[in-house]
């Protein structure tokens, strides 16, 4: 399949018109016409069906269409950045970070960081801690903002900031009009931790924390992201423990509850290969450590 058949397809599923999509290709129809028919039977499906003297999207051509946008929208991105460092406009710094961090330190930092070179290209990857390291090790970024302790021979990594966690509840629930609460008080509420997978992950973190400190939690649900736990607890399927930040995700049907237990914290953790003896790489840790007075 080529990129060029994808994107002929996104012309003629935009103007549901092979004669207005071949004028805006500046190309004839009968090899637009062919393009797709080859798109098609590489697929085994039809994406196109007749509608009277038109065309419309078939479901799968719908499916089909709403997943290919982005992709090819980041693909053509990332050619255009690609020629610019090729031709030795920019240089690609790739960053991979875990979305909790956008609610804290992160923000300020890229802002900051993208001050730091004219010259040089900023790459956002959200992603997992562990995979972070993967990505590093395979230079498929340069630096990674995550929270948990891994430890592997070909990182460096350096502790930024320790957050508290809080407690987060729905509005109604019994314990949202406190201001603080311990992990007895919370032991028989159901548990919602995130992310599913890869692991180990934050809610391995989490879970560690109380087996440390001998607990057992209620655990009644595992799911991967950070807003569909905050969703969940909006919708009373239980409480979740996340890193106080967070409270800058202001719901309306959410509480947040300083949760008094020493040493239930959450690390943002920088990580970089030692091998990396870039002079940019080391301009982006001093700052780094600046910006979080280390």
């Amino acid at each position: 399949m080529e990129l060029r058949q994808i994107r002929y397809f996104h012309c003629v599923a935009r103007e549901l018109s092979f004669t207005r999509a071949a004028k805006l290709l500046h190309i004839a129809q009968p090899p637009l016409s062919r393009q797709i028919k080859l798109l098609e039977e590489e697929l085994g499906v039809k994406v196109f069906e007749r509608q009277g003297r038109g065309i419309r999207l078939t479901d799968a051509g719908k499916y089909f269409m709403d997943h290919t946008q982005k992709m090819t929208q980041q693909l053509e991105e990332t050619i255009k950045a690609t020629q610019r460092i090729g031709k030795k406009d920019r240089i690609w710094f790739g960053v991979g970070f875990v979305p909790s961090t956008l609610y804290g330190y992160m923000p300020d930092f890229i802002r900051e960081l993208r001050n730091l070179s004219a010259k040089v290209e900023i790459g956002l990857v959200e992603m997992t801690t562990l995979q972070q390291f993967e990505a590093l090790k395979m230079g498929r970024i340069d630096l990674g903002m995550g929270r948990i302790k891994l430890n592997d021979p070909e990182i460096a990594r350096l502790v930024l900031l320790d957050e508290p966690l809080v407690l987060a509840v729905p509005r109604h629930h019994p314990l949202a009009s406190l201001s603080g609460i311990g992990v007895n008080e919370i032991l028989q509420e159901p548990l919602i931790v995130y992310p599913a997978s890869p692991r180990p992950s934050y809610a391995d973190h989490v879970l560690d924390l109380f087996s440390q400190h001998g607990y057992t939690p209620n655990v009644v649900q595992e799911v991967n992201e950070l807003q569909t736990a905050i969703g969940l607890v909006a919708a009373g399927i239980g409480v979740s423990l996340v890193p106080e930040s967070v409270k800058r995700l202001l719901r309306d049907d959410v509480v947040y509850i300083d949760f008094n237990a020493a040493g239930f914290t959450s690390p943002v953790m920088m990580s970089w290969r030692k091998s990396d003896e870039s002079v940019f790489l080391k301009e982006v840790v001093a700052l780094a450590k600046k910006m979080a007075m280390l």
